[in-house]
């Protein structure tokens, strides 16, 4: 095969990171003998500072026509203007919408290298697997939006088609799991939990009968997060619930540096990118922890190109340096040494060739 790999480097750590996702897609194509292409394009506030905006036509234009787009991190302090299209999280919004990503994957899976990065005790860590699948393109982050000088809206609004289509995600999923879905939502105060919670229990009901289907308040779920970890499967909710859930499940992997995301539609292309931010107190210093860019690497290959064997095998590798102690500053133990974002993303290749 031969397929097209947009890369967006972005901001920050983001083209570090991305950088050492790139050299392990080549050797995942060298060993297994497939042809990745791969096609660099601005983004985000890198992409504002080339040329006025986060979003270029070129880049989009890309990232339509390429077979998979992955991407580092975006913005950053230096790009706090309000206008509209003018800060780089804005690109990110569009871009999602753009390309009809609505089902975020974000798989929270501690490795016991990093057991003691966590606030947790190690014996809620053991066997925790967690899928959250997270609507990503309706919701308050895309309602409208109202400001004044003393008063501001903004409006989350869901319909049940967008809430169909991402509960079937999660009930697929599942049953390639422990056929458990756990939906989050705030039934008690909001319409659109509500109903959120009415068309969840009826595409399970319907379409998914040998899923299990358990409700459960945001609120309620933050906390069993954190006391039994090991009692969620696929963890499904609307858009801003799943993003504050996912970055208190980092904790649990003992950094945001370990958790990679996919952001998927109907068809095969997707968007992959580590879930952190862009670290701009730590850019351009060579610290960074690439192990979340390559882990979405490896959801890359398995979701867009149907490559499991070959997802298998760097998730694998990125295991393996782990428990060889590959860690980067924000894993590393007192006393220890951290590796640079180079040196960490060569401890996965040297894996891959043991492979």
């Amino acid at each position: 095969m031969n397929p097209l790999i947009a890369v967006l480097p972005g901001d920050g750590i983001g083209p570090e990171v991305t950088a050492e996702a790139v050299r392990c897609l080549a050797a995942v194509g060298r060993i297994f003998q497939h042809e990745f292409r791969f096609e660099d394009a601005p983004f985000g506030g890198a992409a504002i500072d080339a040329g006025g905006e986060p979003l270029p036509a070129t880049t989009l234009a890309l990232c339509g026509r390429a077979d998979a787009v992955l991407m580092g991190a975006i913005g950053g302090p230096k790009w706090t203007d309000d206008r509209p299209g003018q800060r780089p999280e804005q690109g990110l919004l569009a871009l999602r919408r753009a390309l009809g990503v609505y089902a975020n994957l974000r798989p929270v899976k501690p490795h016991p290298a990093a057991f003691a990065a966590s606030p947790l005790k190690p014996e809620h860590l053991h066997d925790v697997d967690i899928l959250v699948v997270r609507e990503l393109t309706g919701g308050i982050y895309f309602g409208e939006k109202t400001r004044t000088a003393t008063a501001a809206s903004d409006l989350c609004s869901y319909t049940a088609a967008e809430i169909e289509r991402v509960a079937r995600i999660a009930g697929r999923l599942a049953r390639t799991r422990r056929k458990h879905v756990i939906s989050v939502d705030k039934e008690n105060v909001l319409a659109t939990s509500k109903l959120w919670r009415q068309v969840v229990a009826r595409v399970l009901a319907t379409e998914f009968a040998d899923v299990r289907l358990e409700h459960m308040l945001v609120d309620t779920a933050a906390m069993a997060l954190v006391q039994r970890p090991r009692t969620f499967d696929v963890l499904l909710t609307e858009n801003m619930f799943g993003d504050i859930l996912t970055d208190e499940a980092s904790t649990l992997a003992g950094s945001m540096g370990l958790l990679p995301s996919a952001s998927l539609g109907d068809g095969k292309s997707g968007l992959y990118e580590p879930i952190h931010g862009s670290a701009p107190d730590i850019a351009g210093r060579g610290i960074a922890n690439p192990f979340a860019a390559i882990l979405s690497a490896a959801l890359l290959l398995r979701h867009s190109f149907d490559l499991q064997k070959e997802a298998l095998a760097l998730e694998d590798a990125v295991g393996r340096a782990l428990t060889r102690g590959a860690v980067t500053r924000d894993l590393v133990r007192p006393g220890a040494q951290a590796l640079s974002t180079r040196a960490a993303g060569e401890a996965v290749l040297a894996e891959l060739t043991r492979h």
